[in-house]
């Protein structure tokens, strides 16, 4: 097999105006197809929650996503960064990009710096929160509700963002459930941002964390993928289907929600931090291909 030439990669904060802030993805841009082995590796190396790897395929762009421990097959934030660089770089000339992905056909529309996803929803069913996951929340109380998505996320809601902002979990216990789920969203009613300071000039409706054990995250700083199960569950407890929701990490992020249907429209900001390359040598050093 030929070797690949060297590879632009750049580092991208996603759902943010600022760098610094919102979560941050290494968006990748290879000439021709990597092995699987090969963009695992290269994900590893970047050690974010997520790496894009964007290739042209005909008149196309297949996109595919990398946590440091899998393959994902639904990422916001990443593809978020990856319309982006698209833009940035000329190689998305009109106002909405199509990419296919594992999840399907998604779509990201540019309007000035804003990029907005279309994404399918991926509402929770009403279940009871296991023990394990209660534990490991640290959660002394019942939740107001809680229930699981075809995702295998569990969506728990804590009554309010201050109880969002002052969990605690254990992070052994909550990575020790990647057997049992791949993430947990705790999310409550309010901007966490209000807690202890001025509110801000406009307010979140909601706030939310996102735990991913299965991926081998932690705490994912602004996660797009969780509001696909956020939307459809506040929607009818807000009385609208458009609202502002805030992910409350150290980084902390905003994302405009409009839930359609069956589709959910995530709009965000991104600041491109830094470029630079992947040297073929290190990739055929690396025994990666």
């Amino acid at each position: 097999m030929a070797y690949p030439e060297s590879m632009r990669y750049f580092i991208v904060d996603a759902f943010t105006d600022r760098p610094f802030s919102g979560n941050p993805a290494a968006v990748c841009l290879p000439e021709r197809e990597l092995p699987v082995e090969t963009m695992a590796a290269l994900a590893r190396e970047f050690a974010l929650s997520e790496t894009a790897f964007v290739l042209r395929e005909n008149e196309s762009w297949r996109l595919r996503w990398f946590s440091p421990a899998m393959e994902i097959p639904l990422a916001g934030h990443p593809t978020l960064a990856a319309a982006r660089v698209m833009r940035e770089l000329g190689l998305a000339s009109e106002d909405v990009v199509r990419f296919r992905t594992q999840a399907g056909e998604l779509r990201a529309r540019f309007d000035g710096d804003t990029v907005e996803l279309d994404f399918p929803a991926r509402p929770a069913t009403a279940a009871p929160l296991p023990p394990r996951v209660s534990e490991a929340l640290g959660l002394n109380d019942a939740p107001e509700w809680s229930g699981v998505n075809a995702g295998r996320n569990w969506l728990v809601d804590l009554g309010s963002a201050e109880a969002v902002r002052r969990l605690a979990p254990d992070r052994g216990a909550t990575m020790a459930l990647a057997d049992a789920l791949h993430g947990i969203i705790v999310t409550g009613a309010g901007d966490a941002r209000s807690a202890g300071g001025a509110p801000p000039d406009e307010p979140a409706a909601v706030s939310s964390r996102f735990f991913a054990p299965e991926a081998g995250v932690f705490e994912d700083p602004v996660t797009g993928s969780a509001h696909c199960a956020l939307a459809p569950y506040w929607a009818p407890v807000l009385g609208t289907n458009e609202f502002l929701a805030y992910q409350a990490s150290a980084r902390g992020g905003l994302i405009r929600i409009t839930l359609t249907g069956d589709r959910v429209r995530l709009a965000g900001g991104c600041a491109i931090v830094a470029e630079g390359e992947v040297r073929s040598e290190a990739i055929r050093k690396g025994g990666m291909i």
